[in-house]
């Protein structure tokens, strides 16, 4: 089974459907600190920084990540030095295989 930092996201297009709640749970243990957000529709996950320069440093990182896999993230800023990361398929109105490929890789940053 390929890791999911291995693989690359596809257009969002061409991914058919959205996953249902119970399959984002099973497959939440394969990103560590991620949790499926209250909407049921996106996955996230908050950091807390030591200051505000720490998370404008890790802003810029996942911008590289998501402009290299072309899925983007929501991004929220809030107290300084919290910030939550929202994931989902735009496109689709839920999260996919995308989502968590993304997921992987941010933490392979953190």
């Amino acid at each position: 089974m390929t890791q999911l930092t291995d693989k690359k996201c596809v257009p969002c297009e061409g991914i058919g459907k959205a996953y249902l709640s119970s399959e984002i749970q099973s497959h939440l243990g394969e990103i560590p600190g991620w949790a499926l957000a209250q909407d049921g529709k996106s996955i996230e996950r908050v950091f807390i920084l030591k200051n505000f320069v720490a998370c404008v440093d890790l802003i810029n990182k996942i911008k590289t990540i998501a402009e290299d896999e072309m899925h983007h993230p929501d991004l929220h800023l809030t107290g300084y030095k919290n910030l939550k990361v929202v994931l989902y398929t735009h496109a689709l109105g839920g999260v996919t295989e995308n989502d968590f490929i993304v997921a992987a890789k941010i933490n392979q940053i953190v």
